[in-house]
């Protein structure tokens, strides 16, 4: 199992409800990223839609005509393609159309463009409630290990990046569009620390990259970047964690709540 990666981060500011015109957008960069490589790509939160479910003219009666289903989508079927061709991961966010209703979700294409699993937004509010919430924090197998994924407000919560830490991710992917201020760069620096894990936070305007130990291993903010790539060890939160003062490993769970 390899520890070294290269993750890619999308950084383009994708248009409302414009989905044919984000999805060209993310192909033109994915066509220069491809002559540099990657294990695992990641957009924005909804990338495809352009998180269109903050404007007020979107409900969640209309909510389903910005979401695809993955199986028939041939946007996710072009960048499956891709993957496949490059031989990397892919995370896309998007408004995912499911029985159920419309969810906030990421969708995980495995190296041969194979759909090998989702994660739906579990914490939602505001203009979130248009959307379902998820309901579980799943841990997805890989050749470079188990790694988690969260969306956006996710992350708010010491919670679920502790629960995916727990749960054996050495790093979580997380897609979003909100707040990428001052006050959220040392909260993932915080999330990164008491939880030991690699956090790509992947923003339209900034791509920022935290370790087990809470420093700040990229922080791309120029808005003409279409992608940054960023090298890492993974293996590095496997030292942490077996660190004299590790956090994980020294819990007291009869103590809380």
């Amino acid at each position: 199992m390899p520890a070294e990666i290269r993750i890619a981060q999308i950084k383009l500011v994708p248009e409302k409800g414009a989905l044919a015109a984000n999805h060209a957008r993310l192909m033109a960069a994915l066509d220069q990223l491809a002559l540099r490589g990657a294990d695992v790509v990641i957009t924005s939160e909804c990338f495809l839609d352009g998180y269109v479910c903050t404007e007020p003219w979107v409900t969640a009666e209309n909510l389903a005509q910005y979401a695809v289903a993955p199986a028939e989508s041939p946007f996710v079927q072009e960048i499956a393609a891709w993957t496949r061709q490059i031989g990397a991961w892919f995370v896309l966010g998007c408004s995912r159309l499911a029985a159920a209703g419309v969810f906030n979700s990421a969708l995980i294409l495995d190296r041969q463009g194979q759909l090998a699993g989702v994660y739906d937004k579990t914490h939602c509010q505001t203009h979130d409630q248009k959307f379902c919430a998820g309901r579980a924090l799943p841990v997805f197998p890989s050749d470079f290990g188990p790694f988690g994924v969260l969306i956006c407000a996710d992350r708010r919560w010491p919670e679920t990046v502790r629960t995916l830490a727990l749960g054996g991710a050495r790093i979580i992917f997380n897609p979003t569009y909100g707040m990428h201020d001052e006050r959220n760069l040392h909260m993932m620096q915080t999330r990164s620390y008491e939880s030991e894990v690699f956090i790509a936070f992947t923003h339209p305007r900034q791509a920022l990259v935290t370790d087990p130990a809470g420093q700040i291993l990229r922080n791309e903010t120029d808005d003409h970047v279409p992608f940054v790539v960023t090298t890492l060890d993974l293996a590095e939160a496997d030292r942490v964690r077996a660190g004299a003062s590790a956090h994980l490993r020294d819990r007291r769970p009869e103590l809380y709540l």
